[in-house]
């Protein structure tokens, strides 16, 4: 029956997000005929600039005991002859630390002591405006004390696999008493943490070794049963509904692989319930990642499964990369893809290739040696993942009114392309479609006098290398005079102001919109 039930929760998921990403049959792709009156514009893409938008680009790691001057960490970049920052070239910052550290005593939370790291790290981070993302682990394996002591003292079970470290616990996920406490936690996180304007995305799900998912343990001595099927299933909705019922406004993702949830690590054989079991996650709104890319160990790494996976969820969610490899503590040598000692530049150029076949919409900066390989022997491949990899989204034809009268109708053409191999987001459900297409008469300072919104242009629909057009009818109301037409992605839940940047090269206001031609309103 509970096997009967998570394939139903799996193939409902499915279905759901099916939905969600059809194209619109609204939508008519390639060239349109002319529009009599208007001025026709050919647009021409950006296709280097690195665009810092949601859910999309390089991710920069930071430990959760750092000192914020890691946020000023320099790499000499011989192409440029020059020092670069790291965070001129991320997107997020991402902090995976214990709930302990969060939450060092009950009711106590880092984020609200001005002395803890993690309060100052989040402090720098929200000075330069680098959203951030968390990972909270609860396994003391291989790591510390990752659930906080308090928890255990008021009674919650734990087992302890060697006893040469007492403090390095591991909570029995089905116990009543550690998830009382854990949803206390999660809706304090949250209160603090559900602002998509300062969070990127949360990583969470948190059990098991590292937190990546896997080798969770249900019962004492990690043991394997009849009801391990059972609880996995249990586990894995109650976790996913907490954190979704919690953060409502910012993206939730989880590492998807074949012993997810399972109180096993490797094996080169799925599970028979990983796929049902992220179908539980999707469902309750979560999307993907991977803690393995570019590792293609047979026991360990990222096979045909994952791969398999992916490509099902390609253009319906947004995968996550992270490289499986820490090229100056792992063996990368003896992986199946051959990659050569002492070169970690190999490493680098699997990850890249695992990430493209994947269609990623973000890659990592790993902290130490990982972050200085991608800048001192690959930057080339930055750089091609800046050009190629997320979403990049631009107009390249746009057909616009030159003259208009106030209160009558006139239609504007414009034909989009998103040139990344990734997905926009755009039906994740903490976003809910919030992003839309629009059109904008400004002012002699750049500033909108009025907005126009298309809501049938629908920016998930774009996959790479096909064009999408659309036809838009619109009345002005403003006072007679010459305008500029603005264009830009908007942010429908933040008053229509521009949310994504666009990949073209064009001027762009201080407001946000890119200049297009000017118009007389009569």
């Amino acid at each position: 029956m509970i096997t009967n039930k998570i394939v139903f929760s799996f193939l409902a998921a499915t279905a759901m997000m099916s939905m969600c990403s059809c194209e619109d049959d609204k939508e008519v792709t390639g060239d349109e005929a002319p529009i009599s009156g208007n001025t026709e514009m050919k647009l021409t893409l950006n296709s280097s600039e690195m665009l810092r938008n949601p859910m999309n680009g390089w991710v920069m790691y930071v430990s959760g005991s750092a000192d914020p001057s890691y946020f000023d960490k320099q790499i000499y970049l011989s192409e440029l002859g020059k020092n670069v920052y790291v965070r001129d070239y991320a997107s997020a910052c991402y902090i995976r630390t214990g709930w302990k550290s969060l939450n060092p005593s009950d009711g106590v939370y880092a984020w609200e002591n001005p002395s803890d790291p993690i309060y100052k790290l989040v402090a720098r981070a929200e000075e330069l405006g680098l959203p951030i993302a968390f990972r909270v682990v609860v396994d003391g394996r291989d790591q510390r004390e990752n659930t906080p002591q308090f928890v255990f003292d008021a009674g919650a079970e734990y087992w302890l696999e060697n006893a040469n470290y007492p403090d390095r616990k591991t909570p029995i996920a089905m116990d009543p008493i550690w998830r009382q406490y854990y949803e206390k936690f999660v809706r304090a996180f949250a209160k603090r943490f559900n602002n998509p304007e300062t969070t990127a995305f949360i990583d969470a799900y948190g059990l098991g070794k590292w937190g990546e998912g896997h080798n969770v343990c249900y019962e004492q001595n990690n043991a394997i049963s009849d009801k391990t099927v059972e609880y996995k299933a249990n586990t894995m909705e109650w976790i996913t509904k907490l954190y979704a019922d919690n953060f409502t406004e910012v993206p939730l993702v989880i590492n998807y692989h074949r012993q997810l949830g399972h109180p096993v690590s490797s094996g080169k054989n799925a599970q028979p319930d990983s796929e049902a079991l992220l179908g539980i996650a999707i469902r309750n709104g979560y999307c993907l990642r991977s803690d393995a890319i570019g590792m293609n160990n047979a026991e360990w790494g990222y096979n045909d499964w994952e791969k398999a996976f992916a490509r099902t969820w390609n253009y319906k969610l947004p995968i996550l990369m992270e490289g499986g490899y820490i090229v100056s503590s792992h063996s990368y040598w003896n992986d199946d893809l051959g990659y050569r000692k002492d070169h970690p530049e190999d490493v680098r150029r699997g990850e890249f290739d695992c990430s493209k076949e994947a269609r990623v919409n973000m890659m990592d900066f790993r902290v130490g040696d990982e972050t200085d390989s991608w800048f001192k022997t690959c930057f080339n491949l930055v750089k091609q993942f800046n050009a190629e990899g997320g979403y990049r989204l631009y107009p390249d034809k746009v057909s616009l009114p030159a003259a208009m009268k106030a209160g009558q109708e006139s239609t504007i053409g414009h034909r989009w392309r998103n040139v990344g191999w990734g997905y926009f987001p755009n039906n994740l459900r903490q976003w809910n479609y919030k992003y839309k297409v629009a059109f904008a008469l400004l002012n002699a300072a750049g500033e909108p006098v009025q907005t126009f919104v298309d809501t049938e242009c629908e920016p998930s629909d774009w996959h790479e290398g096909t064009p999408y057009s659309y036809r838009y009818t619109v009345s002005p109301s403003v006072p007679a005079g010459e305008y500029t037409w603005g264009v830009a992605i908007v942010n429908t839940k933040k008053d229509n102001t521009p949310g994504i940047k666009l990949a073209l090269s064009r001027t762009v206001t201080d407001s946000g919109w890119i200049r297009l031609a000017t118009v007389k309103v009569n």
